[in-house]
C-alpha cells in the first residue's frame, strides 16, 4: 500500500512539474516575441483618380469647355481682360489671379500673341460677373504646343473627388477659411498656394500663404496644422 502511495505521488509531483515547466516556457515564448505595430491607416486622398485631358493642340484643348472646370492652385495663375468682339487680350493689365476652387465655365480656347512668351499663347476664354476674361494655359512656338492646364484645373467637383473628407472640412474650405487639424492639400483648397519655409523638415513644417493680400502662416506638425496665425505682410 505504502509502495502505491509512494507512485502516485511521484506521478503527480512529475506532471505538476511538467505543467509548471510548459507554463514558464510559454511566458518565456510570449516575453521574446517582438510586439506588433500596427501599420498607421492610408491616407485616401492618394487613391483618388484626378481626371486629366492632356491637350496636344488648341482644338484638343477645347475639351475644356465640355464641363465646368475648378481651379487647383488659387492665387496663382493670372488672368486678364478680354474682349470678345476683337478678340483681344488686355495682357498690360492682370485683372487678377484665379481664385481656389474658383469654379469656371470655359466658353472657348484660343491662341494669342503675347509680349510675355514668344510665340503664342494659348488662353481659356471665360466670364465672370457678366465680364470676358483669358487665363494662359500654354505655349505654342511653331507648333510645338506645351500646356499646364492640366495642372490648373479640375475636370470634376472636387467635392466628390474628395468626398471622404469630413462636412466641417468641407465647409471651412467652401468659406476660404483654415482650421487645426488640416493636412496641406485642404488647407490649399481654403486658402492657394503656400510658401515653404526655410526652417521646415520632414516632421515640422511651416507654409506662408499670400492668401489674397490677407497673409497666413501655418504651421504643420506630421501633416496637419498645428498652429495657425497671421503671415508675413511682403
Amino acid at each position: 500500500m505504502k509502495s502505491k502511495i509512494h507512485i502516485i505521488l511521484l506521478l503527480a509531483i512529475i506532471v505538476t512539474g511538467i505543467r509548471l515547466g510548459l507554463i514558464f516556457y510559454q511566458r518565456h515564448e510570449d516575453n521574446a516575441k517582438p510586439e506588433k505595430k500596427e501599420a498607421p491607416p492610408l491616407n485616401p486622398d492618394y487613391y483618388v483618380n484626378i481626371k486629366k485631358l492632356y491637350p496636344y493642340d488648341v482644338k484638343s484643348a477645347k475639351q475644356l469647355t465640355r464641363q465646368p472646370v475648378w481651379v487647383k492652385v488659387g492665387y496663382f495663375y493670372p488672368f486678364y481682360p478680354y474682349d470678345p468682339a476683337t478678340h483681344h487680350t488686355e495682357f498690360s493689365h492682370e485683372a487678377g489671379k484665379l481664385l481656389p476652387l474658383q469654379k469656371l465655365e470655359v466658353k472657348d480656347v484660343i491662341s494669342s500673341v503675347s509680349p510675355k512668351t514668344a510665340g503664342l499663347q494659348v488662353l481659356a476664354v471665360f466670364k465672370d460677373g457678366g465680364k470676358s476674361f483669358a487665363a494662359p494655359i500654354g505655349n505654342d512656338s511653331g507648333g510645338d504646343f506645351k500646356f499646364y492646364s492640366d495642372d490648373m484645373f479640375f475636370i470634376e467637383d472636387p467635392h466628390q473627388l474628395y468626398k471622404h473628407w469630413p462636412p466641417d472640412i468641407w465647409q471651412a474650405i467652401d468659406q476660404h477659411q483654415v482650421k487645426q487639424g488640416m493636412n496641406e492639400l485642404q488647407a490649399d483648397f481654403a486658402i492657394g498656394i503656400g510658401l515653404l519655409d526655410s526652417s521646415s523638415d520632414s516632421i515640422d513644417k511651416t507654409l506662408n500663404y499670400p492668401n489674397g493680400g490677407k497673409p497666413i502662416t501655418i504651421s504643420y506638425h506630421d501633416g496637419k496644422a498645428a498652429e495657425i496665425r497671421p503671415g508675413p505682410v511682403s
